[in-house]
């Protein structure tokens, strides 16, 4: 039976990570080699990993980054197969052999499956969401650059995918997913979709780390953005639809900042036209009749008031509860 390394990057997770442990010691598979990988938590965390005794493998160090540690969990990892796990989200029982099956008997780099968000709300309860389907894949690069994401615990991957990958950015805070979601489709890794729903994806609230800062965010983005782009260049491949789905992912980034950056959202505007000067923007159903019906500039401003008037609902929301 194949080794399988779960790697649980932890920082002050102390509330959550035995939850996310104990769904690992719960997996129907049962050849599991477990890493926590402490990030300088100043909670109990690096306590609760050892009270697990020989059943984990802990390594600790200063705050790095969930990048950071991720890439020291793997470099210590003995599996055939890797499974990354925040320590605050959690498996289902036989998530990990149902995917170690379907890889051992239909082949494949990487294969994931659906995956659901359990949102703890501000008043102690919580409620588990829709399953989110990501779907099969024709164009996996395209795919990504359109806005498909997958999350990490929804995924199983072969250890030589991985290493061909370079591993997780460590450069980026914000925008680690899919920074190595475009690593992997770009190192030519072989993605198939399983369907089935096996993972849970907490989250509080309506902050995320993302929208904790969305400053920051939009800038690590930028980054990536920027990064995809100088590989393209050095591949050949800024051409034809990779060319286009591109500068829709820099006027993504423009709209981002409209309203907010008016200069910002110029110049990331003024990127995107660069590499596509025929681009026509998407978004949404609704923005795509706006802008065919009023122009884009009418549709901009439309959204931006319907986003600005949904955060404040949000917010007054969560104030109640």
């Amino acid at each position: 039976m194949s080794v399988v390394s779960v790697v649980i990057p932890c920082y002050n997770a102390g509330k959550w990570l035995r939850a996310a442990i104990d769904s690992c010691l719960a997996q129907t598979y049962s050849n599991l080699e477990i890493i926590v990988v402490d990030d300088g938590s100043t909670d109990d965390s690096l306590l609760i990993a050892q009270s697990y005794g020989g059943d984990v493998t802990i390594v600790s160090g200063p705050n790095r980054g969930g990048s950071r540690a991720r890439n020291r969990g793997f470099a210590l990892s003995h599996g055939e197969y890797i499974q990354f796990l925040d320590a605050d989200d959690y498996l289902l029982p036989a998530k990990i052999e149902r995917q170690v099956t379907y890889l051992e008997t239909y082949g494949g780099d990487v294969v994931y499956g659906d995956w659901r968000i359990q949102h703890h709300l501000p008043n102690g309860s919580t409620r588990l969401g829709p399953v989110y389907h990501p779907g099969h894949l024709d164009d996996p690069v395209l795919a990504v650059l359109s806005g498909w994401s997958l999350i990490p615990i929804g995924i199983l991957h072969r250890r030589e995918i991985v290493e061909r990958s370079g591993g997780w950015d460590e450069s980026l805070r914000v925008a680690e997913d899919t920074a190595f979601l475009f690593s992997l489709v770009m190192a030519g890794a072989d993605l198939r979709y399983q369907p089935g729903c096996f993972s849970i994806y907490r989250r509080y609230g309506n902050v995320t780390v993302s929208t904790a800062d969305p400053t920051r965010r939009l800038y690590y983005q930028g980054c990536l953005l920027e990064e995809i782009q100088q590989k393209f260049e050095a591949r050949g491949w800024l051409t034809g639809t990779y060319r286009e789905a591109l500068a829709q992912f820099y006027y993504r980034q423009a709209r981002s900042y409209y309203g907010s950056d008016p200069a910002t959202y110029e110049l990331w505007r003024a990127k995107s036209y660069s590499l596509d000067p025929n681009l026509v923007p998407l978004g949404s159903s609704a923005y795509n009749v706006l802008r065919r019906c009023l122009g884009v500039a009418a549709a901009e401003r439309l959204t931006y008031l319907k986003r600005s008037v949904e955060g404040r609902i949000q917010s007054r929301f969560a104030k109640m509860h």
